[in-house]
């Protein structure tokens, strides 16, 4: 996106760190791939992961839970994100863009990583929820 398309936009965002590491995320309308009149938003979110934790890991799967501000909900659960299964050391980041759309104006995106420390130690890290939302519907 050019600059102009992100200065009129509402950004919206949460932080949670589990065990050490830190999800942040961050979410945009996208009105060009958006058709509000045929009841179709897209949002665009970028998620940070990192480490911040003193030993290796990796993220294996995620686990998406998406709402719709009509009371609809949607699971998503896949292996990695973006096609990935990135590994983190100590004080590194990963860092993706992907998208979400809805049949509604706003709704909110929350979820788990499944992660495995280096010692081979499953443990879940929380996504703390977000907003999705056209810009200026949510005050």
């Amino acid at each position: 996106m050019s600059g102009t398309d992100t200065d009129m936009q509402e950004v919206f965002s949460s932080v949670a760190v589990t065990e050490g590491v830190r999800v942040e995320a961050r979410s945009l309308f996208d009105p060009h791939r958006s058709r509000p009149e045929s009841g179709q938003w897209f949002f665009v979110y970028t998620i940070s992961i990192t480490n911040e934790g003193p030993i290796t890991i990796q993220l294996l799967s995620r686990h998406w839970i998406i709402r719709d501000e009509a009371g609809g909900l949607e699971e998503v659960r896949g292996p990695g994100v973006v096609g990935e299964q990135p590994v983190l050391v100590p004080g590194g980041t990963f860092e993706y863009t992907s998208g979400c759309p809805l049949t509604t104006a706003t709704g909110t995106m929350e979820g788990t990583y499944q992660m495995v420390n280096e010692e081979g130690e499953a443990f879940e890290v929380r996504i703390a929820p977000f907003v999705l939302s056209e810009p200026f519907v949510v005050n």
